[in-house]
């Protein structure tokens, strides 16, 4: 059984890093469009305080997040843009405190949760451990769009290992959410993360895997960057399948960003 208490602390760390870039901003910048079409500054810290009520409310009222759940099956793809839509109407200051508030909230409930709970999520149902994992991924890639608008950078860290580690073990739902069938087994894929260290996961004479930067693989799952402008090589034709369709996050497929100018 996972202990989440390594996770919860370094989605704090995120939290906390994304927050001091947004607290400091001016009105203007909370109002300048990020690489997600049609999103603000607001719009993204909007979306992480609205998702974390979510994630608050499986852990602590399951039926509460049952009508969440009801009202997303009934409009599948603008469900989540109505929810940032509706907290980035409030000023920056009543925003980002409702923010501060919603995650807090969200810490207490993780770390008294009982070992081996689980929670109602709009997949499967999560440990805290993995509910964690995926609030942490969610704050990282929404952070990047933020610091994007805002011109500042936020280099990697070792955090991204829990956005790598999902990446990974998302593989077959981003296979079922574009209807198409998981292969049948495991890839190997061997990342170099921010320090120099290798992540790796799956059996070592797996004959399909994928290797690069973890910093890329992250940006690819949670498709912050187009794969034609990524350091990612995929052996074996189920695993360059997967590198087109990766996807970390719940919900539909997504999107994507386009290639850069010139890589494609």
């Amino acid at each position: 059984m996972a202990d989440p208490t390594r996770v919860i602390d370094d989605l704090c760390a995120e939290s906390d890093g994304l927050d001091r870039l947004v607290a400091g901003a001016g009105a203007e910048q909370w109002g300048r469009e990020t690489p997600a079409a049609g999103w603000t500054v607001a719009h993204q810290i909007a979306h992480l305080a609205w998702t974390d009520r979510s994630a608050l409310l499986a852990v602590t009222d399951p039926d509460g997040f049952r009508a969440l759940v009801e009202k997303a099956l009934a409009a599948p793809y603008t469900f989540v843009d109505e929810g940032a839509e509706e907290y980035a109407r409030s000023a920056p200051a009543e925003l980002l405190a409702r923010w501060r508030e919603g995650r807090a909230a969200l810490e207490k409930a993780l770390r008294e949760a009982p070992a081996g709970a689980r929670f109602p999520w709009y997949g499967p149902p999560m440990s805290a451990a993995s509910m964690a994992t995926a609030r942490l991924m969610e704050t990282w890639a929404h952070g990047l769009d933020v610091a994007d608008a805002i011109g500042v950078t936020r280099p990697p860290t070792d955090r991204l290992r829990h956005v790598a580690r999902l990446g990974v073990r998302t593989r077959d739902f981003a296979y079922a959410t574009h209807g198409l069938t998981p292969p049948a087994d495991p890839f190997r894929v061997e990342l170099t993360g921010p320090g120099g260290e290798v992540w790796a996961y799956g059996p070592e004479d797996a004959p399909q895997r994928v290797t690069g930067p973890a910093l890329d693989f992250c940006l690819l799952v949670t498709q912050r960057a187009h794969r034609a402008d990524l350091a990612l090589t995929a052996d074996g034709p189920d695993a360059d399948r997967w590198l087109d369709i990766a996807q970390a996050f719940a919900g539909p497929p997504g999107g994507g960003r386009p290639p850069k100018e010139g890589t494609r």
